[in-house]
């Protein structure tokens, strides 16, 4: 069974590997604890906690919320309210204001809702609305972890319905001028292609026999599907509430009882789906008029067509390994994975109602997360982006996130700036370069390895060399203040303190040793660590560090400053 489950504790590897991919960022501490548990327990204390939802972000120019009540003409332009909104949600990453017990559990979740974000991507130019961007973002949240609802609807498959009528939505791809008469197929084709049954197999579609096939879907669906979609626009009011989730969505054209603008004749889809009709449900129309809940009952139909299609499990399932698993970069790993792993997790998937989370924690408590295979490398298997690289690095030393309630505008300062460090370093948050969302979730075979070029590497030293930079404000670390505090125990010996400190912020630090490289199965090179060694110790020797150490030396931040800066800029730590 490809997903059989790894019972024992975790141990301190294996900890760290499951918090790296699973959350924003850990501490010592929450590394050691997690090291204690089984992957099930740690699944537990990640994803079964019951949380509050956010409060939402502040504009620091009236002191009070504007996403649910509206703006006026006393709060902030627009564009600046995007950007508050966009650092509201990384500050949820950060797990601000959540309760101390509770803040990987928060991080877990934000990660869930970051990845669906990857997955139904938006583009804020092209959206342009605060409001439209927050209650999407939110929408995201309600369901991330739908295995905590009890309410069956709450899955996958609604998600798909719901972001089809979601204001931000019908604004990035045009669900907005998609008429009766006049259809605009641009979503439909989208929702195809990348939201659910996608496109095949990556590196092992065979060549289409005719023009407008796509392998798995045709143009003809296309065609059926934008009819499907049809007579939708956007509530600018954000006074049409969903009534499953409670949150704004768009409206039809016309009113609820004359939606005027959506094609109401039947829609026949190819070969690939059976020739399968799609029509009007005659209880929910008004005599031949169809109507909001004719509508939407067309869209949840359409929904149900797709995912009766195996290969809609399978896309999904895809996305959701190379996020939090692994990457194939080649077609034969691609076709193996797809055979064995990739089926066991649709059949999860499938099984749980479509709910997504059930097929997450199914791959993090599974063998496979922790050991994979020979020709795959879990542990170090993935390039951080540098979402992670950042938030990671700021948990790791304890850098305080301000209170966005009594400082918002320091908590702005804050998030603000590590918003324009991820576009220096190739993530433009929420403003990828196209529709199919940041290539290093779905550009095979590329994928991650798109978040490092000559450039960007030199910018992701350079964030690092900031962080232990004393004349930097907002991130300093304070080097000996976090060793004496978190590594007091082993501070005094530099080759302990040094394979300490790997052990947590490299993902593969086995059998280390400063001595010649005679164990083959070592993670890293004694040249490795000596070259840490010495980049730490300068011209003293280990000795000599010792009785500094223990006398508290006036010195020691600068000292630790070398050694922080020669770890954290290796390409160990660009991995995890």
């Amino acid at each position: 069974m490809p997903l059989t489950e790894l019972t024992e504790p975790l141990g301190l590897k294996r900890a760290g590997h499951l918090l790296r991919r699973t959350t924003f960022g850990f501490t010592r501490s929450d590394v050691d604890t997690f090291a204690t548990l089984t992957p099930r327990q740690a699944a537990e204390r990640l994803y079964r906690q019951l949380l509050p939802m956010p409060e939402p972000p502040i504009d620091p120019r009236t002191g009070d919320e504007w996403v649910t009540r509206g703006a006026t003409s006393a709060n902030s332009e627009e564009d600046q309210l995007q950007g508050y909104f966009k650092a509201w949600f990384i500050g949820q990453m950060l797990s601000v204001q959540a309760t101390p017990s509770l803040a990987l559990a928060q991080s877990a979740r934000e990660r869930i809702v970051f990845f669906l974000h990857t997955h139904f991507t938006a583009i804020q130019s092209k959206i342009n609305n605060s409001r439209a961007l927050y209650f999407q973002n939110q929408l995201l949240r309600t369901f991330a972890l739908d295995a905590l609802n009890t309410n069956p609807r709450i899955n996958f498959k609604e998600l798909s319905t719901l972001i089809s009528v979601d204001n931000a939505m019908l604004l990035h791809l045009d669900g907005h001028l998609n008429v009766k008469g006049s259809p605009n197929e641009n979503y439909a084709r989208e929702f195809m292609e990348l939201f659910s049954i996608g496109r095949g197999l990556e590196g092992n579609v065979p060549t289409p026999v005719e023009p407008g096939d796509y392998v798995v879907f045709k143009e003809q669906d296309v065609q059926a599907a934008a009819r499907v979609f049809s007579g939708w626009t956007v509530d600018d009011q954000f006074e049409t509430i969903d009534v499953l989730t409670l949150l704004p969505r768009g409206k039809v054209r016309g009113n609820p009882l004359n939606a005027s603008g959506h094609d109401n004749n039947i829609k026949e889809f190819s070969d690939r789906f059976n020739h399968h009709i799609i029509q009007p449900d005659p209880s929910l129309l008004n005599g031949e008029q169809a109507t909001e809940e004719s509508a939407l009952d067309e869209i949840r139909k359409l929904v149900d067509l797709i995912y009766s299609n195996p290969e809609t499990a399978r896309n999904i399932c895809r996305k959701v390994y190379r996020f939090f698993c692994y990457a194939p970069h080649d077609p034969e790993h691609s076709k193996a994975l797809d055979d064995t792993i990739i089926d066991a997790m649709a059949e999860v998937f499938v099984n749980a109602g479509y709910k997504l989370q059930p097929v997450i924690e199914a791959l993090i408590c599974s063998q496979h997360f922790y050991e994979a295979g020979e020709t795959i490398k879990n542990f170090g298997g993935i390039i951080k982006s540098p979402l992670d690289l950042v938030t990671g690095t700021l948990r790791f030393f304890g850098v305080t996130v301000p209170d966005i309630q009594t400082n918002p505008e320091a908590f702005y300062a804050f998030t603000g700036k590590i918003n324009s460090i991820l576009e220096d370093l190739g993530l433009p948050f929420f403003e990828p370069y196209d529709v199919a969302g940041y290539e290093a979730y779905h550009q095979f075979p590329v994928y991650h390895r798109s978040w490092i070029t000559p450039n960007f590497l030199a910018r992701r030293y350079a964030f690092i060399r900031s962080v232990f930079n004393t004349m930097d404000d907002l991130f300093t670390v304070d080097a000996h203040a976090f060793v004496r505090d978190e590594f007091a125990d082993v501070a005094a010996d530099a080759r302990t303190l040094i394979t300490s400190l790997a052990s947590y912020l490299f993902p593969m630090t086995d059998n280390l040793s400063f001595d010649n490289d005679l164990d083959e199965s070592a993670s890293l090179t004694a040249q490795r660590l000596n070259y840490f060694k010495e980049r730490f110790l300068q011209e003293f020797d280990e000795s000599y560090w010792t009785v500094r150490w223990n006398i508290n030396a006036s010195d020691l931040r600068e000292q630790l400053d070398l050694l922080f800066n020669a770890m954290l800029q290796s390409p160990e730590y660009q991995l995890t």
